[in-house]
C-alpha cells in the first residue's frame, strides 16, 4: 500500500480521500434506508460485499421495498451495472497478473476507480490509483454500510439531509476537468441530453447506457490533436529510456 501511495501525487490522494468521504455518507444512508425499510441487517451488508455497486444496491433495495420480487430486484441491478462493461474495456490494462488478482480487480471496478484510472496517462500510475482507490472505497463503503444499518431508523429521512446528493456531486467534480477537451465536452453534453430525455420512458439503469450514444458525436481527433498525442507518447517513451540509463 505504501508503494502505491508513493507513486501518486498529493492532489490525487486528496481526491481519493474526498471520494471515500462522500461514499461513506452514501453508504451509511444506504444501510439506514435498507434496515429502516424493514430488511434484515444482513441484506445490505451482503449486497455491499458481493455486489459493491452503490447505484445497483439502491435500485435493488428500492424495488424490494416498493413491493417487487427478488428477480425484479436482481434484473434492475444487472441492467444498471451493465454500464461497467465498457468501463472494463477502458481500464483492462490495469488488471494484469494471475487470475485471482484480475478477479479481485474486477470486483473493485466502479465509476470512481475507472474515472481515476482514466485521468492517469502513465501505466504505472493508472494501476496504482485504480488499486488504491478500489481498496479504499471497498473498505470505507462496507464499514459505512454496516454503521448505517446498525443505526437503522435513527437517521430518519436521509434525503432531507442531502446525503443522496453527495455521490453524484463527487462524480461531477471528477468529470469537470476532462470537459476542457471539445470532443469530450460534446460527447458528455449529447449523452446527458439523451439520458435525461429517456429517463421518463425507460426502466432505471437504461438511461445511463443510452448516454453512450454521445460517443458517436465526439468526432475523430484532428491532425493537430493526433500529433500532440503522438508527441506526448514519444516524450513518455524517451523519459523511460533515460530512467533506465
Amino acid at each position: 500500500m505504501r508503494s502505491l501511495i508513493r507513486t501518486l501525487e498529493r492532489a490525487t490522494l486528496r481526491d481519493v480521500a474526498l471520494v471515500c468521504l462522500a461514499d461513506a455518507l452514501v453508504g451509511a444512508s444506504f444501510g439506514a434506508i435498507s434496515v429502516s425499510g424493514g430488511l434484515p441487517l444482513w441484506v445490505p451488508i451482503a449486497l455491499s460485499v458481493l455486489v459493491f455497486a452503490g447505484g445497483s444496491q439502491f435500485a435493488a433495495v428500492g424495488v424490494v421495498l416498493s413491493g417487487g420480487g427478488a428477480l425484479a430486484a436482481v434484473a434492475t441491478g444487472l441492467v444498471l451495472n451493465a454500464r461497467l462493461l465498457p468501463f472494463g474495456f477502458t481500464v483492462a490494462d490495469v488488471l494484469d497478473g494471475p487470475r485471482w488478482r484480475r478477479l479481485v480487480g474486477a470486483q473493485l471496478l466502479t465509476d470512481e476507480t475507472a474515472a481515476f484510472a482514466l485521468q492517469q496517462s502513465e501505466p504505472r500510475r493508472r494501476r496504482a490509483v485504480y488499486w488504491l482507490c478500489g481498496i479504499a472505497l471497498f473498505v470505507v463503503w462496507n464499514i459505512s454500510v454496516l454503521l448505517g444499518a446498525l443505526a437503522g431508523g435513527l437517521i430518519g429521512d436521509t434525503d432531507a439531509l442531502g446525503l443522496d446528493a453527495a455521490f453524484p456531486a463527487v462524480l461531477l467534480a471528477l468529470v469537470l476537468p476532462s470537459l476542457a477537451d471539445r470532443r469530450t465536452r460534446t460527447a458528455a453534453v449529447v449523452g446527458a441530453v439523451v439520458a435525461v430525455a429517456a429517463t421518463p420512458f425507460v426502466p432505471a439503469g437504461l438511461p445511463v447506457l443510452l448516454a453512450l450514444v454521445g460517443l458517436l458525436f465526439a468526432g475523430r481527433p484532428t491532425a493537430g490533436a493526433a500529433a500532440r498525442e503522438a508527441a506526448d507518447e514519444q516524450n513518455a517513451a524517451n523519459g523511460k529510456k533515460e530512467a533506465v540509463r
